[in-house]
């Protein structure tokens, strides 16, 4: 796949899809989380006990299915070319091109545009003013 180089105007522009599917993100893995704690619960309580493996089977299909809802909204952030860092909190990165120099445009949930960036190897603590 070709590198795709954001400008920060084009970054910004997308800001507002990046909060929703971040939303979106944050929704499944909260569900995937108390669904997850409910099953073992259950593979905890029933090991003394017969397992009702029908039940135990669909809150395993069900915890699927919400990884694969999430792998949609990742594909969903990943197919505009930013690459997702982080859902909580939400870190997203656009590459561009500052003085002959890839950069990672960096936008952290919660700020209304893009202030600052960081080199590839610096990561968010590398974060500098645009």
């Amino acid at each position: 796949m070709a590198k795709k180089y954001f400008t920060l105007e084009e970054a910004n522009h997308l800001i507002p899809l990046m909060e929703q599917e971040l939303i979106k993100l944050r929704e499944l893995q909260g569900d995937f989380d108390d669904k997850l704690s409910h099953l073992n619960k259950l593979k905890t309580a029933n090991e003394s006990v017969q397992t009702d493996t029908g039940s135990l089977f669909k809150m395993e299909s069900e915890l699927e299915f919400l990884e694969m809802q999430a792998q949609l909204h990742v594909n969903n952030i990943q197919n505009t070319g930013a690459q997702l860092k982080g859902i909580d909190p939400g870190l997203i990165d656009f590459l561009s091109v500052k003085e002959d120099e890839e950069i990672l445009l960096c936008w952290k949930e919660g700020e209304k545009e893009i202030t600052h960036y960081h080199g590839e190897s610096e990561g968010f603590a590398g974060r500098k003013p645009l």
